[in-house]
């Protein structure tokens, strides 16, 4: 009876049995630095590393795949089954040795997608309506509960460094005393009108309902002080490709528009107008390796017809207006291509003003900007298309 029960305990926990069968499975495999130096954890770590490396090698080949030939190899579609299905059983392993795991919305929403098409013969076909996979290569995708903590009350006044000013707020910046990372603080300014300080808690309240890569995220607004927290960006559209506007590539340049162009669609799909594009108004967060990520920011004229109080008169406000618009309660969706087309223009030639020479862009930026709406693009989907398919 004891050597039965001892070899029962020699088993292991269900926890150490999978750990031992990755171990075995996948140990000789070295996933990439950059995913590797993500994962600290000493006993998860090497696992997370391997699947966010294996399922970002799939969706960078399903986005060339997209734009090439729109079917995946049968080989790979197979290994991306048989990877999702590895997954599946490592996430429910840990759930049942009680192990809490956050799997990126991200890359989560991505591989249940993944599912309804993938094939395991003859290849797969890309769906007609697919959207470019955002691939996420310097935040981790996987996040053990256990190992994270709540961010505890700081009392300490920290110091904050002016970097921009509106019409009706100023943004700061400061560095978390406890973490050490830099957050932005938008602050009303004393003595706005009750309806603009309405409208700049309305634009945090926009803002925080919604969640996509390239849109700027808020976290948390302060009543006493009339402001609100948000995640920090070193640039603006403008200063950024001004300084860099003689070595940006065109490949760099097509990223950045085409991240601009998926968060506009992602807001026109829940419904909502910016009605402030600008070169200002698109901020960029810049890493040490040079990646960027475009966030869209500043929501204090978004069109919402959801809400009682977007803005009604006819005071036309905006940086860069339609000049065929002469209401602003008919904004609408050819209105916001208009300055679109425009921002388009600068991120692509540098220049603050519509291209004259005859090229792929050029079409671009006039079918945007053109003054027959009927001619324009009716939505962003189909510029995002265009976008798409230009080369050097």
């Amino acid at each position: 009876m004891k050597r039965g029960v001892q070899a029962v305990t020699d088993v292991g926990t269900p926890l150490e049995l999978m750990l031992a069968d990755f171990a075995a499975r996948y140990g000789g495999y070295t996933p990439e630095p950059v995913f590797s130096q993500l994962y600290d954890d000493p006993e998860l770590g090497p696992m997370f590393a391997y699947f966010h490396d294996q399922l970002t090698r799939h969706f960078e080949s399903i986005n060339d795949r997209a734009r090439s030939g729109r079917h995946y190899w049968a080989d790979a579609s197979r290994e991306l089954i048989a990877l999702i299905d590895d997954l599946h059983q490592a996430l429910m392993a840990l759930t049942a040795s009680g192990v809490e795991v956050r799997f990126d919305d991200r890359y989560r929403l991505v591989v249940d997608r993944c599912q309804q098409w993938l094939s395991t013969s003859g290849g797969s076909p890309i769906p007609d309506n697919f959207t470019s996979i955002v691939v996420v290569r310097y935040e981790p995708v996987f996040v053990r509960a256990d190992t994270t903590t709540r961010l505890a009350t700081d009392r300490r006044l920290v110091k904050l460094k002016m970097e921009g000013e509106g019409s009706y707020a100023i943004v700061y910046s400061y560095t978390d005393p406890e973490y050490g990372t830099r957050f932005a603080i938008k602050r009303a300014k004393k003595g706005i009108s009750d309806r603009d300080l309405v409208r700049f808690k309305k634009e945090f309240e926009t803002m925080k309902r919604l969640s996509f890569p390239y849109i700027l995220e808020v976290y948390q607004y302060n009543d006493t002080r009339n402001e609100y927290r948000m995640e920090y960006c070193q640039d603006t559209l403008r200063s950024f490709i001004k300084r860099r506007n003689s070595n940006l590539s065109f490949p760099s340049r097509k990223r950045i528009a085409l991240q601009f162009l998926y968060a506009i669609s992602y807001l026109h799909g829940q419904s909502l107008l910016h009605r402030d594009i600008s070169l200002q108004n698109v901020l960029l967060k810049v890493y040490t390796s040079n990646a960027v990520l475009v966030k869209l920011s500043d929501f204090g004229l978004v069109k919402d017809p959801a809400s009682k109080f977007t803005r009604t008169a006819t005071e036309m406000r905006g940086t860069i207006r339609d000049p065929v618009l002469h209401d602003f309660r008919a904004y609408g969706v050819t209105n916001e291509i208009y300055a679109i087309g425009w921002v388009l223009s600068y991120i692509f030639t540098g220049r603050e003003a519509l291209p004259i020479a005859d090229s792929a862009v050029a079409r671009i930026v006039r079918t945007c900007t053109t003054h027959d709406l009927a001619n324009r693009y009716q939505s962003v989907r189909d510029l995002i298309v265009d976008v798409e398919q230009l080369t050097d």
